[in-house]
């Protein structure tokens, strides 16, 4: 008989491994990000954990879906078409796969991750 799935509990002080962002992507500052990724189900389309950076600002575009809580710091988020957004500790949001613009924190920044992305 299996043993039962055991439930997972996250922890925001793990100091994780750099997690980008890349140098080619960097529009302003010199960011350093780390992410302890605390979670994945066995076929790798479900993962979470913890996620942190410090200021600058850099272009994204997500081919997975991301639901994101900001624990501290302040971060923007700005799409290819000029609309702009700002997270606070707090707050929580999605960006959705095929999203493309900037991410920039404004202040050292921690978050909790939660992503999804099918295998095709």
């Amino acid at each position: 008989m299996n043993a039962s799935p055991s439930i997972i509990v996250l922890d925001a002080s793990l100091s994780g491994e750099s997690a980008g962002p890349r140098a080619d992507a960097i529009l302003s500052g010199a960011p350093r990000a780390l992410a302890a990724n605390q979670y994945a189900e066995p076929r790798g389309e479900f993962y979470c954990g913890s996620w942190s950076a410090s200021p600058g600002r850099w272009r994204v575009s997500y081919t997975e879906h991301e639901f994101c809580v900001i624990l501290a710091g302040r971060v923007r988020i700005e799409s290819r078409d000029g609309a702009r957004l700002e997270f606070g500790s707090g707050d929580a949001f999605v960006v959705p796969a095929g999203f493309e613009g900037t991410w920039e924190v404004l202040e050292p920044c921690r978050k909790w991750y939660a992503v999804y992305e099918p295998k095709v």
